[in-house]
């Protein structure tokens, strides 16, 4: 699939606007509208009570996550979104006083409430200080203590952009006995990432950004490993071995990562989630990698061309994503006059976050930057 191919996926292209707001919402691409209508039509018209077609709907989808982030499917359980699947880690572990957590101070809330909630146990967390957008791997190591149970982080993070090197707190974690959890949605869809390989222990996601499925759609992985340490907090008639066996109230929990799909999960969001990854898998995930990366950079250098510095300007690639952020003392206005151009992106913290994706093109960088002089008076 090139280019061309790919961007007749998404049916927005035909209004004019330039979308460049992925780190938020993602557009819905024809392979999502299709399972959405085609899961409508059979719900509404035809064989409305197809359990064995919306099952195999919601193992497909899993097979594609696993493979996405290089795991057997059988370590993905699905649930509603990103916040949900941290929770699911926090109250399952058996946390003693004086256990600690280490996170940092630009992290997305999803990433800090589920573990500062942890404090009723005496559980205490460690903030690692960042410095110019950044929170590096060696920062979050030295913060760690002999009581240091548990490290989480974002694969990148939501406001500079910063990717972090998980290779390397991944060994680290491995090495020393650490929980590494991951809240990789501003990651994941744009960037590879390969779970196993890495020695992540647990990874949340929603899938409405970067991964272009729905909201209210996600998935976890976690180790087999960290599986048996953990006590699912909540337990439904789908999480023991002998789910149909209706009047047998043996709880003999499933073994896999399905036993925190404790009863009907969203099939359809699974159905769409499974036809946005067919997108992926057709357009290559290293062409989409390099996609994303060349956008990123060429929007950067347009940028600085007009005077506008970003947070990250010097960082190398492997420490880049999709996300794109500046400081302007018209931010806001910036965004305003943006919008009613129908040039889509997003306003955080007082600053302005860019993010293309896959299907972007440099032709569209460019009337961002066009428009963005005419606003600023550059």
């Amino acid at each position: 699939m090139n280019k061309e191919e790919l961007r007749s996926n998404f049916p927005f292209l035909r209004t004019g606007k330039v979308y460049l707001n992925h780190a938020a919402t993602s557009p819905m691409s024809r392979r999502v509208i299709e399972k959405v209508e085609e899961h409508v039509r059979l719900s509404s018209e035809t064989d409305i009570d197809n359990y064995e077609f919306f099952m195999n709907q919601v193992s497909g989808a899993r097979e594609k996550t696993g493979r996405l982030i290089g795991c057997p499917p059988e370590r993905i359980a699905f649930t509603d979104n990103t916040s949900t699947g941290l929770n699911i880690l926090a109250q399952g572990m058996d946390w003693k006083p004086g256990d600690r957590i280490i996170l940092n101070d630009l992290e997305f809330p999803s990433n800090v409430y589920a573990f500062l909630n942890l404090k009723k146990y005496g559980v205490e967390t460690d903030f690692v200080k960042s410095a110019n957008g950044i929170v590096s791997t060696e920062d979050i190591i030295s913060t760690v203590t002999p009581r240091t149970k548990l490290i989480s982080v974002s694969y990148v993070q939501f406001l500079t952009g910063y990717r972090i090197d998980l290779n390397m707190l991944g060994e680290f974690c491995r090495a020393n006995g650490i929980i590494l959890a991951v809240d990789a949605i501003q990651g994941l869809g744009a960037l590879k990432l390969d779970a196993e390989k890495t020695n992540i222990d647990f990874i949340s996601c929603g899938t409405q950004k970067w991964l272009m499925g729905l909201k209210g759609f996600s998935f976890i992985y976690l180790s087999g490993e960290l599986q048996e340490r953990i006590q699912p907090a909540y337990v439904g008639w789908l999480s023991v071995e002998n789910a149909w066996d209706l009047l047998n109230y043996d709880m003999k929990l499933k073994q896999d990562a399905s036993v925190f799909e404790g009863g009907t999960m969203n099939i359809i969001g699974a159905a769409a989630f499974g036809g946005a990854l067919d997108l992926f898998y057709e357009f290559g995930l290293e062409k989409t990698e390099d996609e994303v990366l060349a956008n990123s950079i060429y929007l950067r250098e347009r940028l600085n061309e007009i005077g506008i510095k970003t947070i990250g300007d010097g960082w190398n690639r492997g420490n880049m994503s999709g996300i794109i952020t500046f400081p302007h003392p018209k931010a806001k206005e910036i965004f305003g006059a943006l919008q009613e151009r129908e040039i889509i992106v997003s306003l955080r913290e007082g600053m302005i976050r860019v993010s293309p994706h896959f299907y972007n093109t440099f032709e569209e960088i460019d009337g961002f930057i066009s428009t963005l002089c005419e606003i600023v008076a550059i």
